[in-house]
């Protein structure tokens, strides 16, 4: 008899360097409390590298990001030329859980994988990992192997 229960099914993996990790921390910190964003670069779905991006939104950039056309395309030719694959994007919530929002799930496009650094009083937590559904309805969870691990969020005492 073959039955497939939810266990059955797994997870996804994405491999972070550490270097990568470290990167995406720091710069999720530094940007606080706007949103950060970035690139994940690396080859046959490991990210090698984070390369920082400016978030050029005109909206709140403290729930928005975007990455310009023109960045965009200056940053497809630093992929090729470093011989690397572009795997995705990665991006900071502040003060709010790293899980896609309705707008995330709006601009996302197939095919890339998404990174989502949690920041809490200027400080990086929980980061999570997400891949958009092909038919766009929705995002997968990805589980993020690697990359720097960020101490336990504590809470501000009041």
């Amino acid at each position: 008899m073959n039955t497939t229960s939810e266990q059955d099914v797994q997870t996804p993996l994405l491999t972070m360097s550490a270097a990568a990790g470290t990167t995406i921390h720091e710069h999720g910190q530094a940007a606080y409390p706007l949103e950060c964003c970035g690139a994940l670069v690396g080859r046959a779905g490991e990210v090698v590298e984070a390369w920082p991006l400016p978030n050029t939104s005109s909206e709140n950039q403290q729930r928005r990001f975007l990455v310009s056309p023109l960045e965009y395309r200056a940053l497809e030719q630093r992929v090729a030329a470093a011989d690397r694959t572009l795997l995705g994007f990665y991006h900071s919530h502040p003060d709010h859980p790293a899980r896609p929002s309705v707008h995330d799930l709006a601009a996302a496009w197939p095919g890339f994988v998404y990174v989502i650094l949690s920041v809490r009083a200027g400080a990086a937590a929980e980061l999570t990992g997400w891949r958009l559904r092909d038919d766009r309805t929705a995002f997968d969870e990805v589980k993020v192997i690697g990359g720097a691990e960020a101490p336990p969020y504590e809470a501000p005492s009041r």
